[in-house]
């Protein structure tokens, strides 16, 4: 029995060492695929000569600012609305619950395109609470509101499935511990769970502040694209692709989301590392 037991470690790891060299091929694949592209962009941004005059231009530096603005305030929006929600799905099973984890899923997987046309007939001018919306002197269509409505439906999701699922993993035993000493169920909310949940809080946020900055498609039909308005930095990359600049000023553009991508992901390996044993109070 002691040589069985000895035995099946060893073929185990037999097994799995073969199963590595099956899938490093594919894997090299993979990696290749995805860095090419991307080096070959910044190689070709570091050949303009005139990248710095490019990159400290008006139209660059108000694209970079109203996306960096719209996408914060997308952020705190979906973290306002999407902790409660994720919290909710992730601790019960209320009549609806199916129909509503539909509506989180939906814009995940929805075209853009049909996200905007969607919320210009929502909220356009002649559309269903566009008259209300008039009659309170608010025009949201291709207004700086609009990019940021438009980027909150697309970029929510992702924080709501992510800070769902790590809700779902916290044990309920910490939160009737934690009521037995004497804390409210907000205090323990605050102190125990979502702490917790920290790591999957900030992958969620770091996607949703992400796809909220990548956003194109439902910010170009409900937001328009007018500078320094709605033009954020995907639109003015198209801008400058259809412009006299052609594809050099949209190499530009896109090395800077492409810069501003990687050191938010980065930041969010550097914080779930230090946050991996969040503490519970």
């Amino acid at each position: 029995m002691a040589q069985r037991s000895e035995a099946i470690p060893a073929v185990r790891g037999r097994s799995e060492l073969s199963l590595n060299r099956l899938f490093v091929a594919p894997a090299i694949l993979f990696a290749a695929f995805v860095a090419v592209p991307l080096l070959a962009l910044a190689a070709r941004a570091a050949q303009e000569g005139d990248i710095f005059e490019r990159l400290t231009s008006p139209f660059v530096l108000h694209a970079l600012r109203l996306s960096m603005l719209t996408s914060t305030l997308s952020l705190l929006l979906a973290l306002l609305l999407g902790v409660p929600t994720a919290y909710l799905l992730a601790r019960n099973r209320f009549p609806g619950y199916r129909f509503v984890t539909l509506l989180v899923e939906l814009p995940m997987v929805l075209p853009p395109t049909v996200a905007g046309v969607a919320l210009l007939v929502a909220f356009g001018r002649r559309g269903i609470f566009g008259g209300w919306l008039s009659d309170i002197s608010l025009e949201l269509p291709f207004t700086t509101a609009a990019v940021v409505l438009a980027q909150l439906f697309v970029s929510a999701p992702f924080l709501v499935r992510s800070l769902q699922a790590g809700f779902e993993s916290v044990d309920v035993t910490y939160e009737r511990v934690s009521a037995t000493l004497g804390a409210s169920s907000l205090r323990t909310f605050w102190s125990v769970t979502l702490p917790l949940a920290r790591p999957t809080l900030i992958s969620g946020a770091v996607l949703c502040w992400t796809r909220a900055l990548s956003e194109l498609g439902a910010t170009l039909i409900f937001a328009g694209n007018f500078e320094m308005r709605t033009q954020t930095m995907p639109l003015a990359i198209i801008t400058a692709f259809e412009s006299s600049a052609g594809l050099s000023g949209a190499i530009v553009l896109s090395v800077i989301l492409l810069a501003v991508a990687s050191v938010l992901l980065v930041l969010m390996r550097v914080a779930l590392k230090r946050g991996a044993l969040p503490e519970a109070v």
